[in-house]
């Protein structure tokens, strides 16, 4: 009996052939598939194919040439989830040793950037061959915690096999899941939380280039706390030392403690959420930092008009807002409010002052972000060296093919 096949209308194929590891509803042209009553290979839309949601199937160009094999959602627009180019009869052969070696490849290729005592992406979804899986290793008082996010049926439907690999490759202290994206929603799943096997602790303490850090596994922002940022943290220790800093969107204060490690005199974090704050006072405590860091409820937009009408000045400004845009529909939008902050920012500086800016939105591309920079700098009516490009660290592989995995943009800036 023959996989069921999914083929794609005239010209579709070209995304995927270069990588791209998503089919939406719209590229199927038709289904084929081979009923139990033997009565021969049958050719149906998309709709009309009696199979379960979560099987394997194949993806065929609209010329019969074979593309790959995925998981077929159609409670999804994204229908069809592509993860290997293998025959999915190869696949299904052991599943266990085809879902363990692809967990021990992503595990292995961090070993070459960490240690056992860093904390780190472990699995970044499809740029890991491993549609769908966040899986986040913080190390505490040397334990491994994991935190897991099952966002998509493609690894859904396989999560045991994923889970005793994790167990097997990293024999993690405590596991906890946070699959509560509302994408799951989108995939036709439920929203699930809470610890796999023994419950531990929920709030737990890493380090991060020196720096103490509390991380909220159970309830902070998506996984607790965001580490494609921690080499671009490290990366600002040479442009505070006797500097004052302000570290805007802080959410728990680790730029600005980075800042305080690098030597600066003065830090102000500022955040609005009150929660937020919250944390970062107890992350100031944690690193005895209450001499040179201080943090404060506000809104950014808000306090950079506040500091400019009160001509406050400083050496550095962080700014690292969350996503202004998480559709393609809101990026000129979204480019409104990047420009106005970064504008803001420009004039707060000192002469010869550092800017580090951030967007962590892939649908507000590279082009656009440093285009928005440049009309900002015109705007302010300052001059803007570019001195590093950054994105996120080698936790975070890019998938070429699929530009939503190249999603962080950090760039350090003199501004004259």
């Amino acid at each position: 009996m023959i996989v069921p096949r999914v083929f794609l209308n005239a010209k579709e194929e070209r995304e995927i052939e270069q990588g791209f590891p998503w089919v939406y509803d719209n590229e199927i042209a038709f289904m084929k598939y081979e009923p139990e009553d033997g009565s021969g290979i049958q050719s149906v839309p998309l709709a009309d194919w009696p199979g379960k949601e979560g099987s394997l199937v194949e993806v065929y160009a609209k010329g019969g040439a074979f593309l790959g094999t995925g998981v077929i959602n159609r409670a999804s627009k994204i229908t069809v989830r592509i993860f290997s180019n293998q025959h999915a009869d190869v696949i299904s052969q052991d599943l266990q040793s085809f879902w363990a070696k692809r967990v021990r490849d992503a595990v292995n290729i961090r070993r070459l950037n960490y240690t056992d005592t860093d904390s780190y992406r472990l699995i970044f979804g499809e740029a890991d061959l491993i549609p769908g899986l966040i899986v986040e290793q913080y190390v505490s008082s040397g334990k491994v915690y994991l935190v897991v996010q099952f966002l998509a049926l493609a690894c859904e439907v396989f999560r045991e096999y994923i889970l005793s690999a994790l167990k097997t490759s990293c024999a993690p202290y405590g596991i906890y899941e946070r699959s509560d994206a509302s994408v799951r929603e989108k995939e036709g799943l439920e929203g699930k939380t809470g610890w796999i096997g023994a419950e531990r602790e929920e709030k737990i303490i890493i380090e991060e280039n020196g720096v103490q850090l509390e991380v909220d596994i159970a309830h902070g922002q998506k996984t607790g706390y965001f580490l494609d940022q921690k080499w671009n943290r490290r990366a600002i220790w040479k442009l505070c030392h006797g500097k004052r800093v302000l570290d805007a969107f802080s959410h728990t204060g680790a730029f600005g403690l980075n800042a305080v490690s690098g030597g600066a005199r003065e830090v102000i974090s500022v955040d609005i959420s009150e929660d937020a704050v919250c944390m970062i006072q107890r992350n100031i405590q944690l690193n005895h930092a209450e001499k040179k860091m201080s943090a404060l409820t506000a809104d950014v937009f808000d306090l950079l008009k506040q500091y400019e009408t009160e001509g406050q000045k400083f050496d550095v400004i962080i700014l690292d807002p969350p996503a202004f845009t998480k559709s393609a529909k809101q990026v000129q939008k979204a480019y409104g409010g990047y420009k106005e902050i970064n504008l803001r920012a420009m004039r707060l500086l000192n002469e010869g002052g550092m800017l580090v800016t951030c967007s962590c939105s892939h649908f507000f591309d590279a082009n656009m972000f440093y285009s928005m920079i440049m009309h900002a700098a015109r705007d302010s009516h300052r001059r803007i060296q570019v001195l590093e490009k950054r994105g996120a660290g080698a936790d975070h592989p890019v998938l070429l093919g699929y530009p939503k995995s190249e999603y962080l943009k950090c760039a350090i800036c003199r501004v004259l």
